[in-house]
């Protein structure tokens, strides 16, 4: 996991290549603009999923991993808690989604506190759990980068 801002990328490049492309194309997308939905960025090697939403209550919502995409999540405006662990016996409480490429986990997290302007990057090995409020609801923007590693 790497939580930090977008203009420490380079930190990161040497990663992989699909990786530098989404944080690039982070950096050079006018992001308020993007409406909701899929955007292509490099077919399904590399592609974006923006959404809108009001932040949840903790118990609302679900940690989460995926097996094949590593996830980018930036905030565009408004901020949320997001829980990490990372991926060990956690209890599945719904098996792998091969289409949707996630598996829904029982799993104590320890919150992330995102706001405008920051990123997480979640790998296969790290359980999430995205969406939570922090000092109640408020609206978020955001958009996750989905990278083949």
């Amino acid at each position: 996991m790497i939580l930090d801002k977008l203009e420490n990328t380079d930190f990161y490049s040497g990663i992989s290549n699909n990786l530098t492309r989404g944080f690039e194309y982070l950096k050079s997308t006018d992001l308020a603009t993007l409406e909701p939905g899929r955007h292509e960025i490099d077919g399904d090697e590399v592609f974006a999923l923006v959404s809108e939403y009001n932040t949840k209550d903790h118990l609302e919502c679900w940690p989460e991993a995926h097996q094949t995409y590593t996830d980018i999540q930036y905030i565009i405006s408004g901020r949320e808690a997001i829980g990490f662990v990372t991926l060990k016996n956690q209890l599945i409480v719904s098996e792998f989604d091969p289409a949707k490429d996630i598996t829904f986990y029982s799993a104590d997290t320890s919150p992330l506190i995102l706001e405008a302007g920051m990123f997480a990057v979640f790998f296969p090995q790290d359980v999430h759990c995205p969406c939570m409020q922090i000092d109640g609801a408020v609206k978020v923007k955001k958009v996750v980068v989905k990278v083949k590693l």
